[in-house]
C-alpha cells in the first residue's frame, strides 16, 4: 500500500504485514504511523484487511464543521497511539461508495475495527479527552 508521511508528505510503499514494525519513511526516516492515514476505498480495504492492529477510521467531510474541528484532536491522538492503533481518515465526500457501504449517517463518525470486524462506533466531534478514552479501550 502508499501512504504519505505524516511529516514530509512523501509517499512511501508500506507492506501491510509489515505494519507492526514501526515502519519509517523512506525520505524523512521518521515514523509513518505517527499520524492519520489518508484512506480511499483500495487503500481502506488493505488496511482493514491486515490483522496485527487495531483501525480507528474517521470517517469525515470537508463541508463539515465539526469535521474541521475534530481534525486536531484525531491528529494528536495519532501522533500519540498511532502505533498502538492505526488512525484512518475518510474522506465521504471524496469517496461515497464507502460511506454507503458503511452506513455513515452523520459526520464525524468514529469506527474501530480489528481483524476487518467493526467493534464499536460512536457520532459526533469528540473533545481530546472522550477520544483518548474512546482509544484506550481498544489499543
Amino acid at each position: 500500500m502508499i501512504i504519505k508521511c505524516p511529516h514530509c508528505q512523501k509517499l512511501n510503499r508500506l507492506p501491510l504485514d509489515r505494519v507492526h514494525e514501526n515502519p519509517i519513511c523512506g525520505a524523512c526516516k521518521l515514523s509513518l504511523l505517527l499520524g492519520p492515514i489518508e484512506a480511499d476505498q483500495v487503500s481502506l480495504k488493505e488496511i482493514l484487511n491486515q490483522n496485527k492492529l487495531p483501525v480507528i477510521i474517521d470517517f469525515w467531510a470537508p463541508w463539515c464543521g465539526p469535521c474541521k474541528m475534530f481534525a486536531p484532536t484525531f491528529q494528536v491522538s495519532a501522533i500519540k497511539n498511532g502505533e498502538k492503533i492505526l488512525h484512518v481518515k475518510v474522506d465521504t465526500e471524496a469517496n461515497p461508495s464507502i460511506g454507503h457501504q458503511y452506513m455513515i449517517r452523520s459526520i464525524p463518525t468514529l469506527a474501530i475495527f480489528k481483524n476487518g470486524s467493526e467493534l464499536e462506533r460512536i457520532s459526533g466531534a469528540l473533545s481530546s479527552t472522550q477520544l483518548a478514552q474512546f482509544v484506550s479501550r481498544f489499543k
